[in-house]
């Protein structure tokens, strides 16, 4: 933390006055991701111990800029230390903008207008920033090669198909993998190869895309990233609106080369396939080996692609042994059971006043938590801020920084995790967790927004979020 402090103080000649750290925005990454804000200037702090990635981050995003991309600016760096700070694109993934604006497959026209923005920047990446991009930097390999695909395959097989208890003959298996691999690294592969292009690593600034966690670029085929985002598990994208954005993605690359769109197709579905098997691998080893039972959450999304393929997917190769695993994956009563547990859970989030409004419980469950924040510091006994709510800015910067109100929010978050888990392994489907405070405006107002934020977008919980008292006083 101190060499960011330094970074940040030597950067924008001011102190940082706060520091928050940022959770959940890396899924799996072992980087701990901290916003610094001083006087009228925040940036985000990175902290990670393997040197080789972060010198990959800080040449892509320098080589990217200089060629008009939209990636975080780098303010400043010390390697030795494992830090850097970049531009804060503050807390706005597509997928959170997706989730928030759709009803089952019906998605707002300005979340459809940002994929389609996020398709046509694609081949920016990958052509025209692929052309003089250093390769050298990459890590832990500098192309999509053998070696990367037989990881790729090797992290499903032993984390996701020996962990789901999959039965699969070994050898024939084997046999599939090489035949795939070859096919794979038949399609041309002279492009940048983003890697991990997906809705949690693209940040929405003013309705527009900016794209974050491409440190493992490295050169490959154009078909895995457009596979990433558009088969991407949680988002969950209907069939029609992937097709309807594949065809927008290639008119895009046809802009800097010419296409052949009957060899591309030839080899996308191989490049969807190894894509969700490289996801299911970290599903696997995060959920089932690590026991992080939220990575598991994206486990019915990745299956439902998997059997939309089988149905209308026919590769050019032929890999009987692959496909008989994805068919006994469908027919597992243990993966079954993640899917038939992710029943949605209604979880009320209310704030409210204790001195004015008692929360009524809507489901007839008895009403769930109660939490009264009346412990924590005061807004509203300031001036400034008393004509003033929890969702504004000036009065959640008064609370964010005291070490108190996160320690109660974790707690909080700590114990609403665990009987959100719990209701939905036990088929309950309504949770209520309420927020008072004196009057209702501030305190309250800002957990119940924190703890909406938190479960938004969460697989199997649908978020209803109100505030009592600023409903009585027409806010």
């Amino acid at each position: 933390m101190d060499a960011l402090k330094t970074l940040f103080e030597r950067h924008f000649q001011s102190p940082v006055l706060r520091a928050e750290p940022l959770q959940g925005q890396l899924g799996g990454s072992g980087r701990k991701i901290i916003r610094l804000t001083g006087d009228h200037k925040t940036a985000i702090g990175i902290l990670y111990e393997v040197r080789e990635e972060n010198a990959a981050f800080l040449e892509f995003s320098r080589h990217f800029l200089r060629h008009g991309l939209p990636v975080p600016q780098i303010y400043a760096e010390d390697l030795s230390q494992g830090a850097y700070i970049e531009e804060d694109l503050g807390d706005t993934t597509l997928f959170e903008f997706l989730s928030k604006n759709r009803a089952g497959e019906n998605i707002a026209p300005a979340v459809l207008e940002a994929y389609r923005k996020v398709v046509a920047v694609l081949p920016r990446f990958q052509i025209e920033a692929g052309r003089d991009v250093n390769y050298e930097v990459c890590y832990p390999r500098d192309s999509f090669d053998r070696q990367s695909i037989t990881w790729d395959l090797n992290y499903f097989k032993y984390y996701f198909l020996r962990l789901a208890g999959i039965p699969f003959n070994e050898q024939a298996l084997e046999n599939d993998f090489e035949r795939l691999t070859g096919f794979l690294l038949s399609a041309g592969r002279d492009y940048f190869l983003y890697r991990d292009f997906q809705s949690r690593n693209v940040m929405m600034v003013g309705g527009e895309p900016y794209f974050l966690d491409y440190q493992g670029g490295r050169r490959g085929a154009l078909q895995y990233d457009i596979a990433s985002l558009l088969y991407d598990a949680k988002a969950d994208l209907p069939p029609a609106l992937r097709q309807e954005l594949l065809d927008a993605y290639l008119e895009s690359v046809a802009r800097f080369i010419a296409v052949d769109r009957d060899a591309f197709m030839r080899h996308y579905y191989a490049y969807v396939f190894v894509r969700i098997m490289q996801a299911l691998g970290a599903y696997g080893f995060r959920g089932f080996f690590e026991r992080k039972t939220h990575f598991l959450q994206s486990v019915p999304y990745a299956l439902k692609n998997i059997r939309w393929l089988l149905h209308h997917v026919e590769l050019p190769i032929g890999v009987p042994t692959l496909m008989g695993a994805f068919r006994s994956m469908l027919g597992s009563d243990k993966l079954k059971g993640l899917s038939s547990d992710a029943g949605k859970v209604v979880v009320r989030v209310v704030s409210f006043s204790f001195h004015q409004d008692t929360p009524k419980d809507v489901s007839g469950n008895g009403g769930g938590y109660v939490f009264d924040a009346r412990s924590l510091p005061n807004p509203g006994r300031e001036a400034q801020y008393q004509d003033l709510t929890g969702k504004d800015t000036p009065v959640i910067e008064y609370l964010v920084q005291h070490e108190s109100v996160h320690q109660y929010l974790a707690n909080v978050i700590a114990l609403v995790d665990a009987s959100v888990e719990s209701y939905r392994r036990r088929g309950f489907r309504n949770l209520m967790v309420s927020f008072g405070c004196t009057g209702g405006r501030h305190r309250s107002v800002y957990l119940a927004e924190q703890l909406a934020k938190h479960l938004n977008g969460t697989n199997g919980v649908e978020v209803s979020l109100s505030h009592l008292g600023l409903e009585r006083l027409g806010k």
